[in-house]
């Protein structure tokens, strides 16, 4: 049974806070940009995405030491307060810069310490960890859909204030969804240790898994190569060949995509997810392809729907992999060397794509790109411990809590 009490408030709690984190962007690039221009945003998003890099890792020792709900629910408390503060700031005024820079600040720690957990709790809530995750890769399509297009429709009716206080809101609901989540016992780091201590011993087993460091070492490539480039030279290229609102249909065939992508992911259990993964994963490099050879819109926008189906179906196997073949005591920590990784090398990709464009043209970086993606996924399926890693049923050494009156009222959902 996927549909418990606690499964379902989970669920509500991730739903809504990645809704939150959609708007954010839109919020960042409407409100900010009206009063600093580009090079304000530019500082809030740099002022978000720097402390989150710089904290996730501790996120994920602090996550192991103390558990991922009680870092995950004040990181939730934190952001709300900070959203609150900035909405507060519009609401009586025009906000100081800087108010916006340690408000982004505060927000990238937080998020720092709420993402670790994401995939610590999910054992503790669920027992099919496939199904689970790719019904909240479902809904947090939908989320990613509705979010840009909430966030405009409150800024063109009511301004900044109320769209920050909205963001601020949904931390608010994330949090009173995992303050009520009821979770039994799990095993913890040893809390003798430092903290120090605890993040070299998830670097040494980091280190031991192939499969995990191998993934994440192709990731770290397409952060700089693919997923870096593709944002600011996509986004230039289509709008100034297309018009803005084709770019604006280009992210909703994305988010699209990905909805079909989870829905697959949800009807497919593939005895070796990474292999299926990495296959699915040929889709991506469709959209920068298409980009490049200035494809019309009918063709750009089916490039972009198998692009983020690729990427929600991938996104499944591989969530619900590390999921189940790490110990709970050291999920948290492993998930925050994945972030670290996969996340770190993305603003690399993003500062150099203009300057890089501005040498061989876009055409050419987003055309290597496309090779980029190609040979990625080939490397994957050539590394044996990627290509041969097994599915198994559920996480090590960890039973979710048992939910039984909010179950069966839950049940007639399943």
């Amino acid at each position: 049974m996927l549909w418990t009490g606690n499964f379902t408030r989970y669920f509500l709690a991730r739903t809504v806070s990645v809704y939150g984190d959609a708007m954010l962007v839109v919020a960042s690039a409407l409100a900010v940009g009206h009063l600093y221009g580009a090079t304000g945003v530019g500082l809030v998003l740099a002022a978000f995405t720097v402390p989150f890099v710089a904290s996730v890792l501790f996120g994920g020792v602090f996550a192991d030491r103390i558990g991922a709900r009680p870092l995950m629910l004040g990181a939730d408390l934190v952001r709300l307060l900070a959203q609150g503060a900035v909405a507060v700031a519009f609401f009586t005024g025009t906000p100081a810069l800087w108010l916006l820079l340690v408000c982004s600040a505060v927000h990238g720690m937080s998020s720092a310490a709420f993402q670790p957990g994401v995939n610590g709790i999910m054992p503790l809530v669920a027992t099919d960890l496939h199904r689970a995750n790719a019904t909240i890769k479902v809904a947090q399509s939908i989320a990613q859909l509705l979010g840009p297009a909430t966030a405009g429709v409150v800024f063109g009716l009511f301004g900044a204030g109320p769209l920050y206080a909205t963001d601020a809101a949904t931390f608010a609901v994330s949090a009173a969804c995992l303050a009520t989540l009821r979770l039994g016992a799990f095993p913890r780091a040893d809390g003798t240790t430092s903290p120090l201590r605890d993040l070299v011993a998830g670097w040494h087993e980091f280190r031991a898994r192939t499969w995990i460091w191998s993934v994440i070492l192709v990731w770290i490539v397409y952060g700089v190569l693919l997923f870096g480039p593709l944002i600011p030279l996509g986004s230039v290229l289509i709008s100034g060949r297309l018009g803005a609102a084709a770019y604006g249909w280009t992210e909703t065939g994305l988010a699209a995509g990905a909805l079909l992508g989870g829905l697959l992911a949800l009807r497919l259990r593939p005895a070796r997810p990474l292999a299926a993964g990495a296959i699915a994963m040929f889709g991506y490099g469709l959209l920068p392809l298409a980009i490049a050879l200035h494809a019309g819109l009918p063709l750009l926008l089916v490039s972009a729907a198998t692009n983020g189906a690729a990427w929600a179906f991938w996104s499944v196997m591989w969530q619900t992999s590390v999921q189940t073949h790490i110990a709970p005591a050291m999920l948290n920590r492993i998930t925050s060397y994945e972030i670290f990784g996969s996340d770190g090398s993305l603003p690399i990709g993003q500062a150099l794509a203009g300057p890089v464009a501005a040498l061989l043209t876009a055409e050419a970086v987003l055309g290597f790109s496309v090779a980029v993606s190609a040979v990625g996924c080939v490397a994957l399926l050539l590394i044996p411990a990627v290509r041969e890693l097994r599915s198994v049923e559920r996480s090590l050494g960890v039973e979710p809590r048992p939910d039984v009156g909010l179950a069966r009222h839950a049940g007639g959902a399943e």
